[in-house]
């Protein structure tokens, strides 16, 4: 096994490149571990508002969040990635439900998190052993900020990354490594300009202010992240989302730019192309493990699932989980 010291820096960094490349990544950006400063105070401010909702693991770990080499000790370079999602088939729009489109194919966190650890069995092909770690959504780690300074795109008003040719449809998966390799010049602006859709759009006014997320009013954080009865006064607004929302998203400009991702574990299941309301209603716990094998819709469970198309489905139904 070769030994890093008798490669150059830009070896290092063409290698990492063209692996991403070619295991399906859309881009791949270099950023040096330090202290997240203004991300941190931008945290911190969002967290004394209580906007984090039932997410109180936000409030563990600071100090690995805001700075990797606290988290994995001797971090040099954090490589951050993103993988487009956006599909070529959505599901029908005709008496049904709707999930979000991150969740049509298989669970990204175990897709993103392969692709990571086959970067580093490259990168120890021509080194002598080290110490590194794979993320993605996944650990105490400030996934937009990082691929921000990487230079993979802009935080924007809706507080999603978005990349000015390619728009927001991505998975970030990010590589801690003790190396020091070269950053990506990064000129950080936001390219919302007045554009306010998102705000506007948004049926529950979670995005109290531009960058400003409420998530206890967030039609994702609700369906996904809360375990408990679900808002009453924010019955009728839901507009048949199950399982997420896109609609920040959806209506945002830079997504007419969005292509279809190329990305066969991520298309739409068979399973789920059969689905309309009435058999949404009448989903079995049988079927539903059957449906969502490996799939990031297991993550509010069935249970959690019943909870939420029980809300939406009848006017007058209970928000309680069955």
């Amino acid at each position: 096994m070769g030994s890093f010291s008798n490669h150059n820096e830009n070896f290092l960094r063409e290698l990492i490149i063209d692996e991403a490349t070619a295991l399906g990544f859309d881009d791949c950006g270099f950023s040096k571990a330090d202290f997240m400063g203004e991300h941190a105070e931008l945290m911190e401010s969002w967290l004394e508002k209580g906007f984090q909702g039932d997410m109180s693991y936000l409030e563990r770990n600071k100090d690995k969040r805001y700075d990797p080499r606290k988290l994995v000790e001797n971090t040099k370079t954090i490589v951050s990635v993103t993988q487009n999602y956006f599909p070529s088939e959505t599901i029908s729009n005709k008496d049904n439900y709707k999930i979000s489109k991150y969740a049509y194919g298989k669970d990204y966190h175990h897709v993103i998190r392969t692709k990571l650890q086959k970067i580093l069995q490259k990168i120890e092909e021509y080194s002598v052993p080290f110490e590194a770690r794979a993320f993605t959504d996944s650990a105490p780690v400030l996934d937009r900020a990082w691929a921000e300074r990487s230079g993979l795109g802009f935080i924007g008003k809706n507080t999603c990354l978005i990349h000015p040719r390619k728009g927001s449809f991505f998975f970030i998966g990010h590589l801690f490594l003790p190396f020091s390799l070269e950053e990506n010049p990064v000129k950080s602006s936001d390219y919302c300009g007045t554009c306010s859709r998102c705000i506007d759009a948004c049926p529950t006014g979670a995005l109290v202010a531009p960058h400003q997320l409420d998530a206890q009013r967030c039609i994702s954080y609700l369906t996904i992240e809360h375990k408990g009865e679900l808002p009453s006064d924010l019955k009728t607004r839901f507009n048949d989302w199950i399982f997420g929302c896109d609609i920040c998203q959806d209506v945002c400009p830079w997504n007419r730019f969005a292509k279809p991702h190329q990305e066969p574990l991520f298309l739409l299941s068979e399973g789920l192309k059969k689905l309309n309301k009435e058999t949404w209603n009448n989903l079995t716990k049988d079927q539903y493990n059957k449906i969502f094998k490996g799939s990031a819709v297991q993550r509010t469970k069935y249970d959690g699932l019943k909870r939420n198309i029980n809300f939406i489905k009848d006017p007058d139904s209970t928000s309680k989980t069955e």
